[in-house]
């Protein structure tokens, strides 16, 4: 099983903060912001990992995270996106790496205090793809889960929809099986020019192969100045507890 972390993008909500630095460098608490899906990662096991990055502060990971020492790991292999291509395009330049392996994708910005060992394991027997939501009062911020009202089974994933069919977000947490890359190289830019994710996740929908499951911990998205003040508040007042 190959661990991904995807840690591209520009960071422009978080202006000036990232003239200086990748967003994802920035601290949460005590340490950078994308120690905690390495983490995720080391704690289910998943020893394998590649950063994704892109842009003009791509360099400054290797001077951060260097081999992965911090993590107990001997390596971590890293990637370069070019340009803005959106998730599903980043994930692609992963495709060598992981070969005809399983994959589990964190986004950079999402913390996730749940352990995703058993969730790991189960994969490995199952393939697919795996997706995980989490229930929000913003849900138009999202790739929103969409129910049969009479089965409650999934019909669809809309991004970012006007009207949420429901307040079940998919976060960024990600599992797939090696046809993830024929997948990716079929899809289409959206109307923002990206490759989206969530048209990733549907195609494995539609085929029959896609599982969800609920997130019950802590999850936080680290996108936006509130919610990076959250994020180092919650683990500021942890360590007094």
């Amino acid at each position: 099983m190959k661990g991904i972390v995807l840690a591209g993008g520009l960071g422009s909500r978080l202006k000036p903060l990232t003239d200086a630095t990748n967003k994802h460098l920035l601290p949460i608490y005590d340490r950078p912001m994308v120690y905690y899906p390495i983490q995720t990662l080391v704690n289910a096991g998943i020893k394998d990992i590649m950063v994704v990055t892109g842009g003009p502060h791509a360099g400054d990971f290797i001077r951060v995270l260097k081999n992965g020492e911090a993590f107990g790991l001997n390596k971590i292999h890293y990637a370069y996106q070019e340009g803005e291509g959106g998730i599903a395009d980043a994930l692609s330049m992963a495709e060598t790496f992981v070969g005809n392996d399983p994959c589990v994708v964190v986004l950079g910005d999402n913390i996730i205090a749940d352990d995703i060992s058993g969730h790991v394991r189960d994969f490995r027997a199952m393939g697919g793809c795996q997706i995980f939501y989490k229930e929000v009062d913003d849900p138009e911020r999202f790739g929103v889960i969409e129910y049969d009202p009479v089965e409650g089974d999934i019909t669809d994933i809309i991004e970012k929809p006007v009207s949420p069919p429901s307040k079940d977000a998919v976060i960024g947490l990600y599992m797939y099986d090696s046809s993830v890359f024929d997948k990716i190289s079929s899809l289409s830019p959206s109307d923002r020019g990206e490759l989206e994710v969530t048209d990733l996740n549907r195609m494995y929908l539609h085929e029959g192969t896609l599982t969800a499951r609920r997130i019950t911990g802590t999850w936080l998205d680290c996108g936006t100045p509130e919610s990076l003040a959250e994020a180092t508040s919650k683990f500021y007042n942890d360590t007094k507890e």
